[in-house]
Parts: structure tokens; C-alpha cells; sequence
């Protein structure tokens, strides 16, 4: 909807018709809709009907609302207001080159660089302990300080950095993604309208009003409220919300065998000067024999040396974890420098394997040091699984353990050497494990995305030209491969927000939407002024939760002032009713591209969001507007 006439209005005239009851009273009495505002408007509610119903995959869904508008538009065009207004098939196509699309993608391959460089490891490392001290008190501390954050930095940024930290707990700490990401990106939302920048949809609302005649609210006017109204939700956030929410298992990992395997300390190692007795109160894997040296097991209480060798059994998770923390290897630097120089020059990410032995293969009966894997297809071997001798640890696994039909290999190579092992030696690769980072281009992703959020929070470039940039770093420095750009990407993401932006974009351009605003102005002429606030707020929220935040603050803060004069209220509370109502955008994955965000990684369904937002949504809603007539004496 655009507040246009037939010349120029500056800022006195406007505020002037505004305040003219004349224009405010044709205002609020609406014609019916034309036939293509009806369409839209019948679209929309079928779109959602069919998401939530989610008979279909939402892609498909997603294709068929594009077509329909595309069709329809095509053969029923929609007239132009003016010279430059979109066509019906830019409507139905333009998402897929929307700003917000792009910067989704590339956020998403920015996230992808920091998991596969290891970036954030240290971080998720100190986080899972808190999280494995108290899941209660994890989800609190992190809801706490995303939302402090969000409040001075841009929402997106904040959930970019936060986003592969939290997707590493599900493996450190054994918390789902899918009952932390929704709660932690609602608290985001939450501590972003707290500020007039914590959102550009806040800049926007207030832009709008100063143009409009009202005096500037300051940064910090209204954010008393928004803290009081965040205390409310909390407990909801951090309680309720994860309860609510479904176990979605967002990588195969399969079942949690355990590994035989031995560590080979190096002179770098943290360990050296240890003794196995201390290091066990800090490990959390079995140490079965003791330290072996030269071949001979010590006593628990000698001092750890470089070269000494060390059997524990463990899962992949804890055998990764300890090598880490003790920066030792699973397998001899030697055979780890050559396979690290075959994968370097074939530009391949490390690869960790599972692989096991069939009847038919060369293996059985032989030795891993004997069978010469490494020599031979450049793999090694990093830990043996028995699975009806599980906790039977063989000392010397290297040198006399024989491998026997049904045993599995936890090994290390490239994608190549895999496929030549399983063709020569009759075996099976079931599954690649885990892809491990490469932790050298750690500080380069870790630059580039401080850099990103830096540009895209300081209002110095747009979010999608910042992400556009970092993407291309990402690529330019190798911290993410051209061949694994698939794998950081989402198609359900993509079509999801392209499908969205072009409803969003049909309910104004036809004036759908400019139609729904005109209804609600009409119904509440003569109201409480407590119910006109509410009101323009669950409004506000449920126009952004399908048109676009900005699209939702252009149409609803004229209204608003409009309803003000009216009324004879302050116009100041029914402003910052629709400033929150755009930030209310819990209920659709579409609301916000932050929600699409955690639909892909934690495979959330449509009416995830429902269940969980809406609730929230309404918290929000009565609690801010009862503050709101409160604050301004209403």
C-alpha cells in the first residue's frame, strides 16, 4: 500500500491529511476487495491451510502457491498504479532474486565455513560443559545472552553466530538442535525490539511516525517495556517451549558403538608429564591397560612422555573429543601427514568412515599393521569395533589384534581411497561418520564473519550485500569447497522464502493488504483505547507473519497515527503497538529469515511454529499492550 497523491507531499501536509477526519472517516469505509486483492487474499489462506495440514511436502506446497499466482497474474494482469510498478510474473518469480533470498544463501554457506573450519569448536566446547552441568541452566544462559545481544546487534547476525554452536551440542552434549534453536531464536526476536536498532523494521516504524509529526523516539523509550514484557515470556522460552517441540534427528548418526582405539601422544600434547590416574577424572572414556611404552603397560601413577601410546575405548564423539582435548592423534603422525598431503592435493575434506569387514574379504585373519591399509589405499585405521567383544580391549591392536568377519573399521581417508578399500578388500563403507574441520582456515572464517556481522550491524552495507561478500571469502580462502556449496544449502529454504515473498508481495500490490488494514479501522471506531492497541498489534503480527516486516510497518504505522487522530489518543502507544507487532513474527517460517534459518538446520515442520510461536505470540501480545496503556496512562 502507497500513500500517494498526485504531487509531492512534505511532511506538514501529510501529517495534515492525516489528521483531516474527512480522509481518515473514507479511511474506514471499505469497498470490497477487486478481484485480484480477492485472489491473493484466497491464496494465502489456502497456503497456510495446506501448510498446516502438511499432507504435502512443503516444497511442493511452496511450487504450486508460485504457479498459481504466476497463472493467474499471467492471464489476469494486475493493473499498474504507475509507471514502474511490478508485473503479476515479477510478483510470482521475484523472490528467487530477492535481496532476503541471497542473504539467506549465503548466510547459511557462511555457517556452513565455520562448522567445517572448526571456528567456533573452543566456544561449543565451553558451552557443552555448561550445558552437561545443568541442560537447565545452559538454556539459560544462552537464551540470556542472545537476547542482551540482539538488543544493539542485528537479529540475523546473532543467530548466524549462534547457529553452528548450538548444532555442535547435539553432539557434545547430546541436546537435540530441534529443542534449542526455535526457543533461542524466539529470545533473539525478543531482545531485537528492544531498541529502535535492534531491527531495520524498528529504524523503519520510527522513520515513518518522525516523518508523520511525532516527536523522535529515542533508542532506549521503549525498552522498560519490552524487559518487563521479555521476564514475562521467559519462563514460557526456557520451560515450556522445549517441551513442545519435537525429536528431530538431523544427522544419521546411527548407534553409538564403541571403539577400540589408542592414542598417540606427540611432544605437543597437553598430556605429557600427566598421569593416567589424573588424566581419568578428566576423560570420559574408558582407560583399560594403562600407558604403553616400547611395548610394556606402566603403572597408573608414571608420568605421560612423548611417544608413549595410550588404548581407551570410547564412541567416535568421545574418541574425537579426547584427541582434542589432549592434542594427541589416533593414528601415528606419519601415516596422518601422508594422507593429509594426498587430500590437500586432491582438494578434499577429511573424512572419517565407518567400514566393516565381510566374509569374502582379504581382511579376515589379519592384522591391521599386517594388512598395511595405510601403505596400500592411504587410509588409517583410527579404532576397531568387535561387536561381541565390545569391552574387551586387545593391548596391541596395531600388531596382534586379528580382524574377523563383522568386525568394523572406524577409519580416516579421502572419498577416493574409501571407494578403492571397499572394491579391493571386500569390504563395506555403511556411512560416512562426520566431515572433520579443517581447523588451519579457523581464524579466516572466524574473520569473515566477524566482518559480515560487523557491516550488516553498523548499517555500513545490507545484509545481503555483507553475506554476498563474506560467501565469496568463504569460497576465495577455502574455508567452505565450491563442491560442498550443495550441502550448505537448504532447496526447501529457497523455495519456502521465494513463495513467501511473492505472496507477500501479491497481498500489496493488489491491495489485499491495504484492504485488511481499512477493516480493522473500521472495527474499532469507538472502542477502549486498550482494545484499539491490542488490536493493531495481533494485526501488525499477522500481517508480518506473511507479508514482509517492512511491507507490515509501511502499511500499519499510517494506520495507526490515522486511528490516533480519530480516536483522540496519543498516537506514541498505537505506534509501538505495531513497532512490536512486526517483531511478533513467531506463528509462519516465513515471518523471518531467521526462522527459515532453523527450519533447515533443525528440521522443523510447519506447525512447529504454530504450537510453539503462537503461545508466545500471545504472552507478548497481552502483555505488552496492558504495559503500553499502563506506561501512557490510556
Amino acid at each position: 500500500m502507497r500513500y500517494v497523491s498526485q504531487g509531492p507531499i512534505d511532511r506538514g501536509e501529510r501529517a495534515a491529511r492525516f489528521r483531516d477526519p474527512s480522509v481518515t472517516a473514507a479511511r474506514l469505509m471499505p469497498a470490497l476487495p477487486s478481484p485480484h486483492a480477492a485472489v491473493a487474499l484466497l491464496l494465502t489462506g489456502v497456503a497456510f491451510w495446506m501448510f498446516v495440514r502438511a499432507r504435502l511436502r512443503i516444497e511442493l506446497i511452496c511450487l504450486l502457491v508460485i504457479a498459481a499466482l504466476a497463472l493467474v497474474f499471467y492471464v489476469f494482469p494486475i493493473p499498474r498504479a504507475q509507471t514502474g510498478s511490478p508485473s503479476g510474473m515479477e510478483i510470482a518469480f521475484g523472490g528467487f532474486g530477492h535481496p532476503a533470498l541471497v542473504a539467506i544463501c549465503c548466510l547459511m554457506i557462511i555457517g556452513r565455513g565455520l562448522v567445517m573450519t572448526g571456528a567456533l569448536e573452543p566456544a561449543a566446547r565451553v558451552l557443552a560443559r555448561l550445558w552437561q552441568f545443568s541442560r537447565t541452566l545452559g538454556m539459560l544462559c544462552t537464551l540470556l545472552g542472545c537476547m542482551l545481544i540482539s538488543g544493539f546487534v542485528n537479529d540475523t547476525p546473532v543467530l548466524v553466530l549462534m547457529l553452528p554452536i548450538l548444532l555442535n551440542l547435539s553432539q557434545r552434549a547430546g541436546v537435540m538442535a530441534s529443542k534449542t534453536l526455535m526457543p533461542v531464536n524466539f529470545a533473539i526476536l525478543i531482545g531485537g525490539m528492544a531498541t529502535t536498532i535492534g531491527t531495520s523494521t524498528n529504524v523503519l516504524v520510527v522513520s515513518i511516525a518522525s516523518d508523520m509529526g511525532l516527536p523522535p523516539i529515542g533508542v532506549f523509550s521503549f525498552t522498560p517495556i519490552v524487559a518487563i514484557a521479555a521476564l514475562v515470556a521467559f519462563p514460557y522460552l526456557w520451560l515450556i517451549a522445549p517441551r513442545l517441540l519435537p525429536v528431530v534427528a538431523t544427522d544419521a548418526k546411527g548407534p553409538n558403538r564403541l571403539y577400540n582405539a589408542m592414542l598417540y601422544v606427540g611432544e605437543r600434547s597437553s598430556i605429557v608429564g600427566a598421569t593416567l590416574a589424573g588424566l581419568a577424572e578428566k576423560l570420559h572414556v574408558t582407560l583399560p591397560v594403562g600407558v604403553l611404552r616400547h611395548g610394556h603397560a606402566l603403572d597408573d601413577t608414571a608420568a605421560i612422555a612423548a611417544g608413549d601410546r595410550i588404548p581407551i575405548i570410547g564412541t567416535i564423539d568421545q574418541l574425537r573429543e579426547t584427541a582434542e582435548q589432549c592434542r594427541v592423534s589416533l593414528a601415528p603422525d606419519s601415516v596422518l601427514n601422508d594422507i593429509r598431503e594426498t587430500r590437500d592435493a586432491a582438494k578434499e575434506d577429511r573424512r572419517l568412515a565407518e567400514v566393516a569387514i565381510g566374509g569374502d574379504s582379504t581382511l579376515v585373519g589379519k592384522s591391521v599393521r599386517a594388512a598395511r591399509i595405510a601403505d596400500r589405499f592411504g587410509i588409517a585405521v583410527l579404532g576397531v569395533h568387535r561387536p561381541a567383544d565390545t569391552h574387551l580391549f586387545r593391548s596391541r591392536i596395531a600388531a596382534v589384534e586379528r580382524l574377523d568377519v563383522g568386525d568394523i573399521l572406524l577409519v580416516d581417508g579421502s572419498s577416493d581411497a574409501l571407494v578403492e578399500f571397499e572394491r579391493s578388500e571386500g569390504v563395506m563403507v555403511l556411512r560416512d561418520v562426520l566431515e572433520l574441520p579443517r581447523t588451519t582456515k579457523a581464524p579466516l572464517a572466524l574473520v569473515i564473519t566477524a566482518a559480515v556481522i560487523v557491516l550488516a550491524a553498523s548499517k555500513l552495507l545490507p545484509i545481503a550485500i555483507a553475506a554476498l561478500a563474506g560467501t565469496i571469502a568463504m569460497l576465495a580462502t577455502g574455508c567452505v569447497r565450491y563442491e560442498n556449496l550443495g550441502r550448505a544449502l537448504s532447496v526447501e529454504v529457497i523455495v519456502l522464502v521465494a513463495a513467501s515473498i511473492a505472496l507477500g508481495r501479491s497481498l500489496e500490490e493488489t491491495g489485499a493488504a491495504s484492504w485488511l488494514a481499512s477493516i480493522l479501522a473500521l472495527g474499532l471506531t469507538g472502542v477502549a483505547p486498550s482494545v484499539v492497541v491490542g488490536a493493531l498489534m495481533v494485526f501488525a503480527m499477522l500481517l508480518t507473519n506473511f507479508v514482509s516486516n517492512t511491507a507490515a510497518a509501511a502499511i500499519t504505522t499510517p494506520l495507526a497515527i490515522s486511528l490516533a487522530t480519530q480516536l483522540s489518543i496519543q498516537p506514541e502507544p498505537l505506534v509501538l503497538a505495531v513497532l512490536f507487532g512486526c517483531n511478533l513474527c513467531y506463528i509462519t517460517p516465513m515471518a523471518y529469515q531467521t526462522n527459515l534459518l532453523i527450519m533447515g538446520a533443525a528440521g522443523y515442520a510447519f506447525r512447529d511454529f504454530v504450537r510453539v510461536g503462537l503461545p508466545l505470540a500471545l504472552i507478548m501480545i497481552a502483555t505488552l499492550a496492558f504495559l503500553l496503556v499502563r506506561h501512557f496512562n490510556m
